[in-house]
């Protein structure tokens, strides 16, 4: 999968393969292609969920030692 593929456009594609793959009409080597690159795309896509939760979850404790969400910065794609 590419860097620069974006989680939108990798869902995107992950629900494209998953209705092919539904339809039936692909030959054997076809379908095994396809879901290949659906499994590629679902890790893909697994990857940049939990990056974003952990960026959600991280915690730090104020001066009075209760715990607050940080806030943070998304980091470019390169």
């Amino acid at each position: 999968m590419p860097k620069k593929s974006s989680f939108e456009k990798a869902l995107n594609r992950l629900e494209e393969i998953v209705n092919q793959l539904e339809s039936g009409e692909l030959s054997l080597d076809e379908s095994l292609k396809i879901f290949q690159e659906g499994i590629e795309l679902s890790r893909f896509c697994t990857k940049k969920l939990q990056d974003a939760e952990t960026k959600v979850k991280k915690l730090i404790k104020d001066s009075s030692g209760k715990f607050k969400l940080e806030d943070f910065e998304l980091e470019e794609e390169s």
